[in-house]
């Protein structure tokens, strides 16, 4: 559903349901934003109702950071800062220099980092190489589906690649198909900390397909459970035949793993049929096991794949160019997917330093880069912001983010992020534009980018909300959904979206829009909500 508001009901709507709630309960006390000049402050429009009145000598003003920030309600720390785009000026404020998990928007670091050194135009190439010639449809050798890294890699993809070496004169081979992993170093996963079964954690390699995840169906079919495990795509469902899900009697866990890409699952789970993504352990044999498969629909047997960490000589048969780095970056930035976000971080690595390193040392890497580009403190273990032991300031990140500019070039390929009410229905035709990357563990929200205000002037933005603590408690349990957690990312997140909308409307000729939202509206509705 979508609704559309003016500017002004929006923003009444907004103060109503935010700054009224704000001034019912004091702020939390371990909040002190640095107020802008003109603004009033949290001492002058939030003490205490039973001992300090309010006097009544301006009838008008504006929520401040620290009452929206306290209406939230939010456990844990919030970092926010805000600033001019134009001069660097800080607008406004609250635990910005605090150290916490920026989750996904890490992903906006890894895209300058891979953009800086790969530039926007580069591309990832897998290929098809013959280490023998071809007399009479036959190679007189090996054939090796040889990755290039490239994360986007389909099973459409492959087979394009299976007709190419049809149309190459190849109709049988005479040795092995090998499957060469080494162009990128090899993960089993991300981030060991994760959950096995979850898709978005899946290994990482120099050959991959499909984001590295095996779709899995069940169904009920004359009472007893059938079960398939395909390379999906919008156009094919190649089986797979190297991954595996046997149904088991037990109540938990609901996944468990017998091997890389061998699983069971609670029957007690399964429901009457159902779909996931599940992670793929051994990348390069999943493409081998897919493209075996497409080449013998096309006309070309081969035998089974073996996967290889050297490369053989040969001569090139054909080969598929990926998008540009710019175009992969944009949707990885919108899809937030953590394969694309490793294997650029890592490629980046290995084109600066000539050398393969592994996850957490190319992540060291960028840290150290972003230190020397933009003197900020900060510590990445990996590209993506799956790992909770990143860390960075939001004061460091708008840093990052204002130094790029507004008119660099990170804002275009950010996410558009829509403005939505209080019951999180779309605001259609909202007045500004906000771009930026948001970031979601259980426990943890950030957002970060840049909003465009009310007079047409820009400002950039980092929010980070964790607590750390409930986040360990959620992840000794082993829950992949631990209690609490969904109520308080829907409360950071609808935070989010009350500062970006009081930011992207402040200004209107010269003067705060809010100006329009009368201080007795908001006592009286703070006294309703507080019960008094």
């Amino acid at each position: 559903m979508s609704v559309t508001y003016s500017r002004r009901a929006i923003l009444g709507g907004l103060l109503s349901s935010a700054a009224g709630a704000a001034l019912a309960e004091g702020p939390l006390t371990s909040l002190r934003p640095n107020a802008r000049s003109g603004v009033a402050t949290a001492s002058a429009v939030n003490a205490p109702l039973e001992t300090s009145p309010i006097p009544r000598i301006a009838p008008r003003v504006r929520a401040t950071l620290e009452q929206i920030i306290a209406s939230a309600d939010l456990d844990g720390t919030v970092g926010v800062v805000l600033t001019d785009a134009s001069t660097g000026e800080v607008i406004e404020q609250i635990d910005g220099d605090v150290s916490l998990p920026p989750a996904s928007v890490t992903k906006a670091v890894t895209a300058l980092y891979a953009l800086d050194v790969l530039g926007g135009a580069f591309r990832f190439v897998t290929r098809l190489i013959a280490t023998g010639p071809i007399e009479d449809g036959i190679l007189h050798g090996d054939l090796i589906l040889a990755g290039g890294g490239d994360p986007t890699l389909s099973a459409d993809h492959l087979a394009e690649l299976a007709e190419a070496l049809k149309a190459a004169g190849v109709s049988e081979i005479t040795g092995k198909f090998l499957c060469w992993r080494g162009a990128l170093p090899y993960a089993e996963e991300i981030e060991p900390s994760q959950l096995d079964h979850l898709g978005y954690n899946p290994a990482v390699s120099g050959l991959n397909l499909n984001f590295n995840r095996v779709h899995f169906e069940w169904k009920r079919v004359n009472g007893s459970w059938q079960t398939t495990m395909d390379a999906r795509t919008e156009n094919r469902v190649p089986r797979v035949y190297m991954a595996n899900v046997r149904i088991v009697d037990r109540g938990a866990p609901v996944f468990a793993t017998d091997g890389p890409d061998s699983w069971t699952v609670a029957r007690s789970a399964l429901g009457n049929g159902g779909s996931r993504w599940m992670p793929v352990r051994q990348p390069a044999l999943y493409a081998g096991d897919v493209f075996q498969t497409l080449a013998r629909e096309a006309g070309v047997p081969l035998p089974a794949p073996e996967v290889v960490d050297d490369l053989p000589g040969g001569v090139e048969v054909a080969q598929h160019r990926s998008a540009t780095l710019r175009v992969i970056l944009r949707d990885m930035l919108l899809y937030s997917t953590n394969l694309t976000a490793e294997i650029c971080g890592l490629a980046a690595t290995q084109a600066r330093f000539r050398t393969s390193l592994a996850i957490e040392s190319s992540a060291a890497q960028m840290t150290r880069w972003l230190g020397e580009t933009y003197g900020i403190e900060g510590r990445f273990v990996d590209h993506s912001g799956l790992s909770d032991v990143n860390r960075v300031s939001a004061a460091d990140m708008v840093k990052v983010m204002q130094a790029v500019g507004a008119d660099g070039p990170l804002r275009p390929i950010l996410r558009r992020i829509p403005m939505r009410d209080a019951e999180n229905d779309r605001i259609e035709n909202f007045p500004n534009e906000v771009r930026a990357k948001t970031g979601t563990l259980n426990f943890v929200s950030s957002l970060a980018g840049y909003v465009e205000t009310a007079d047409g002037s820009d400002v950039v933005f980092a929010i980070i909300a964790a607590n750390l603590e409930r986040r360990e408690q959620g992840k000794a349990a082993g829950d992949e959904v631990p209690a609490g957690s969904i109520e308080w990312n829907r409360r950071a997140k609808r935070l989010q979206q009350v500062l970006l909308q009081h930011w992207s409307l402040t200004h209107d000729d010269d003067r705060p829009f809010s100006q329009g939202v009368d201080i007795d509206a908001q006592l009286d509705a703070s006294e309703a909500n507080s019960g008094n």
